[in-house]
């Protein structure tokens, strides 16, 4: 299946001179959503990416991460921005191009010496990516690797991130 064909992209969109790619066209046809999730299932398994838990980073991150994470008999844990969490949390803050954000992860989510896959919609920067993975090994996970849809190969994001093995489906 072309998954490529099922994204829609949108010229100048947050701002002038992004291309960005849209994947609610593809979420929304069930053939495609499901041949993704099985594709990205099948890799993990043929790259023994085997993990005790998926980490779904916000916000799209929720939507593959939950179904990647019953293929793979797996749970599932959110990591949010700030003040989405309810109970005590684990925090990161990380640089963007101009200015800061912040992560957070429950406390009582993962323990020390648990093996993670990390999953979001794309990578691009790669900035979101890493300090996820940080967050994960301050607290002593164990990060097996990361698995996106769409990779914005120009970007150069897999470079910032650990040498983990890296699945993606789709690139531009």
């Amino acid at each position: 299946m072309n998954l490529k064909a099922l994204i829609r992209d949108i010229p100048d969109f947050p701002k002038s001179g992004i291309l960005f790619r849209d994947i609610t066209t593809l979420l929304h046809n069930a053939e495609g959503l499901r041949y993704a999730i099985d594709s990205l299932t099948e890799k993990c398994k043929t790259t023994n990416l085997l993990p005790d838990y998926i980490v779904g980073m916000e916000s799209r991150g929720f939507i593959f991460a939950p179904p990647l994470a019953y293929q793979l008999n797996a749970g599932f844990v959110p990591v949010r921005k700030p003040g989405k969490l309810p109970s005590a949390v684990h925090s990161i803050e990380y640089q963007l191009e101009y200015g800061t954000d912040s992560l957070e992860i429950h406390q009582d989510a993962i323990q020390a010496g648990t093996k993670v896959l990390i999953v979001d919609d794309l990578i691009a920067t790669g900035g979101t990516a890493k300090a996820t993975a940080e967050l994960l090994q301050k607290i002593g996970a164990e990060v097996l690797g990361f698995a996106f849809i769409i990779e914005l190969t120009a970007l150069k994001g897999r470079e910032k991130l650990p040498d983990v093995p890296i699945i993606t489906l789709i690139e531009y």
